[in-house]
């Protein structure tokens, strides 16, 4: 809102000096030529009047002059801080504008096909990504053989409350191999230039969900943890699982949960075939890497620090466990499952 108002302000008065100069360069020209007569130019010529006597020039002259320094002072000392309070509030709203700008043209670039953009609605569950489905062809590399499946494309509204913005720009470039993901920026060979990956981004920003135990008005804050809505859709398909017998415990109920074409599961990753609903062993490892046969307990002999991995994964290149060194492609869950959930999927993940 100062934003605004300041910049009204500062057009006003720019109309104000720019009509001022046209009315003093008229009034100079029609004085010029009012005067017509032979020799009136000798009287008009500033450099052939006489000027003011020494009484004139120090008295009210001076005074004058004074005066209207005064005035320009007390303007510079009123609106030198009253700039200073504006100006914060005027980045921000030019933030806040910019931002809305570069969402809006994420969102033409998010939409289907059929309305002009790149289709991450049509795979992803629409506009605000609930979780769709995308059409994928599998080959089989022993036998050469090839079906058509359908790939569960899961929600993007919670995408960074596991993955960084850096993380989220490096999945939009360089997609996600051995899946319907292509790469979409153009050092990964995709359509996108840099600032389209950043205006998908802010789109998506601003469709996440609003997290838990932020500041009013913070959609997303470090710390911040699912709405409860979805908490409770969460606990809801996990109560489900066990008691339809798809899953023997929690733990296993969390790592294979379907909720939102799969975003809040772990088999996404670890079990091939998962995503297309043609599991294979569970945990056997796909896009990430296998955790059967104790490979789990092996990299992080401490329960503990398998807990802290999967709350928050360190950065790309970072190490982890034994022999570990990050991707940055392992979501972080810290912001998904309370201790219990968590405890519950460690547990079972060692049991693999």
């Amino acid at each position: 809102m100062f934003a605004v108002a300041t910049w009204g302000v500062a057009l006003f008065l720019s109309a104000v000096l720019l009509i001022g100069w046209v009315v003093y360069v008229a009034i100079s020209v029609f004085s010029k030529r009012s005067h017509k007569e032979v020799g009136a130019e000798l009287e008009l010529a500033p450099n052939r009047k006489p000027y003011y006597d020494d009484e004139q020039l120090e008295g009210p002259r001076l005074e004058r002059v004074q005066l209207f320094g005064l005035l320009t002072l007390a303007v510079i000392v009123i609106a030198l801080p009253l700039y200073w309070l504006f100006e914060p509030s005027r980045q921000a709203g030019a933030r806040e504008k910019g931002s809305a700008q570069l969402a809006k043209w994420g969102s033409e670039l998010f939409a289907t096909t059929a309305q002009g953009g790149f289709n991450c609605a049509g795979c992803h569950g629409g506009m605000k990504a609930t979780g769709g489905a995308a059409p994928y062809t599998i080959t089989d590399k022993t036998t050469g053989a090839v079906r058509a499946v359908t790939w569960n494309a899961p929600a993007l509204n919670t995408v960074l409350y596991r993955f960084s913005e850096d993380e989220v720009r490096y999945i939009l470039v360089y997609g996600r191999q051995f899946s319907p993901m292509s790469p979409w920026g153009i050092a990964g060979g995709g359509p996108m230039n840099d600032q389209q990956i950043d205006s998908v981004i802010a789109y998506l920003k601003s469709i996440q969900l609003p997290a838990e135990k932020c500041p009013s008005g913070v959609n997303l804050c470090e710390g911040g943890t699912l709405p409860k809505q979805k908490q409770d859709e969460i606990q809801k398909a996990i109560d489900a699982a066990l008691a339809d017998g798809s899953a023997k415990s929690e733990g296993e109920a969390i790592f294979n949960l379907t909720l939102d074409s799969g975003a809040y599961s772990c088999a996404r990753c670890h079990t091939n075939g998962w995503s297309y609903g043609n599991p294979l062993v569970s945990g056997g490892g796909a896009l990430g890497p296998n955790l059967t046969a104790g490979g789990e307990v092996r990299q992080f002999p401490n329960a503990e620090d398998n807990l802290s991995f999967v709350q928050t994964p360190p950065e790309q290149g970072k190490k982890y466990g034994q022999q570990g060194q990050s991707t940055g492609r392992m979501p972080a869950f810290g912001s998904y499952y309370n201790a219990e959930q968590l405890a519950a999927l460690i547990t079972y993940i060692r049991s693999l």
